[in-house]
């Protein structure tokens, strides 16, 4: 599978999140054939939900997609690793595998803080970190530059 292509596309809806001043995360879900299931970017303040993240929006549009809320042999790709809800969230969704940018070192549950992926969980979860994490750091950083 082409981790850069749906990377860039992250990147893409995460740029958009940052234009409507959401801190810059995009997520992308495809499925075993490289067809895109479902897309999110955050939206926590244009919803004022503290489910407004960017990997809930696709994990939603994921199961719509597929009639079924197990993606097992989906891929999802994200600018920055998750929080312990989104990865809770992949975790019972059986996500085959995870894919992100930039690490999160206040929150992130994928390496950072902890991996909740690890855990004894009854599925297990590929983890990819570190891919495209310097243009996903640039957006975040540019983001967080404006806003101080």
């Amino acid at each position: 599978m082409e981790f850069e292509r749906y990377m860039r596309r992250a990147l893409e809806l995460a740029a958009a999140a940052a234009d409507e001043g959401e801190v810059p995360v995009g997520c992308v879900i495809v499925d075993a054939q490289g067809s895109v299931l479902g897309e999110g970017r955050n939206r926590r303040e244009a919803t004022r939900a503290v489910t407004g993240h960017a990997e809930l929006e696709a994990l939603t549009a994921a199961c719509a997609a597929r009639g079924d809320w197990r993606l097992d042999d989906c891929t999802a790709f994200v600018t920055l690793e998750p929080c312990p809800m989104c990865a809770g969230a992949f975790i019972n969704a059986r996500l085959g595998t995870l894919v992100y940018g930039a690490r999160e070192p206040n929150y992130g549950s994928a390496a950072s803080i902890l991996n909740l992926f690890e855990e004894r969980y009854p599925s297990h979860t590929a983890i990819f970190g570190g891919i495209l994490a310097e243009e996903s750091a640039e957006l975040l950083k540019a983001f967080f530059g404006k806003r101080r």
